[in-house]
């Protein structure tokens, strides 16, 4: 009776059909899998209630796919073209978000063709080399909380070029002039410089010297905003 519920339209004796028993086990896995990808990925890292449920289902989904594509070279290629076009219609993720979707991915693809311990295995590994990443905090930058990024605004009629140099390198080691926006219809410029302070603690002498430039017009002062190696 299962056999007939879960036969496909289309197979023939040429065709390999999947057992009931031996689905259940391979999606059973992926779903297992993603939880562990899920549970490494949110340790020590900011992320969503969407992103999240999404990593713990996408190995399920992919081995499904891959299991009903399995020896179908025309399906497999269909199949191909459709997950170059999957896009998540969200504001584009950084690489570690990124590197955890293929990472599911390529476990359920794993999974679907039957290779179970292997799946188990690599998502074991990946997870904790993730974890160790975590916990190291491999690839922070030393000194990070040096950084700054400073936006000053100033009235139209100041020489933006050189008038807070003096002051910028009186607490700075490194300062870059990045942006120049006219912001409040065109009456007002507001400046961009990327920072690295000399002391974090001289933060509010900076801000001080630089109102009395400005006309004590709005300053903000934010850890530097930083977009190399997002994806």
């Amino acid at each position: 009776m299962l056999n007939t519920i879960f036969q496909g339209i289309f197979d023939t004796d040429m065709t390999n059909v999947i057992a009931l028993p031996d689905f259940l086990l391979c999606v059973g896995s992926a779903l297992v899998i993603g939880m562990i990808l899920a549970g490494s990925y949110m340790w020590r890292t900011r992320y969503t209630k969407s992103f999240v449920a999404t990593l713990a289902m996408l190995p399920a989904i992919v081995c499904v796919v891959i299991m009903m594509v399995n020896g179908n070279v025309g399906a497999g290629v269909a199949t191909a073209g459709a997950f170059s076009l999957v896009r998540f219609r969200s504001v584009p993720g950084s690489a570690k978000e990124i590197g955890a979707i293929f990472l599911a991915m390529g476990t359920g693809l794993v999974a679907g063709m039957g290779y179970i311990g292997y799946a188990f295995l690599i998502a074991v590994i990946f997870s904790g080399m993730m974890l160790l990443y975590n916990y190291l905090d491999f690839g922070a930058k030393k000194g990070m909380i040096l950084y700054r990024t400073l936006h000053i605004t100033i009235p139209e009629d100041l020489d933006y070029t050189e008038v807070f140099d003096n002051t910028l390198k009186k607490y700075t080691d490194e300062c870059e002039l990045v942006q120049v926006k006219t912001t409040n219809m065109g009456s007002l410029f507001r400046l961009t410089y990327h920072l690295k302070m000399k002391n974090t603690g001289e933060e509010k002498n900076l801000i001080d010297e630089l109102r009395c430039r400005n006309g004590n017009l709005e300053i903000t002062v934010s850890r530097q905003e930083n977009v190399v190696g997002e994806l």
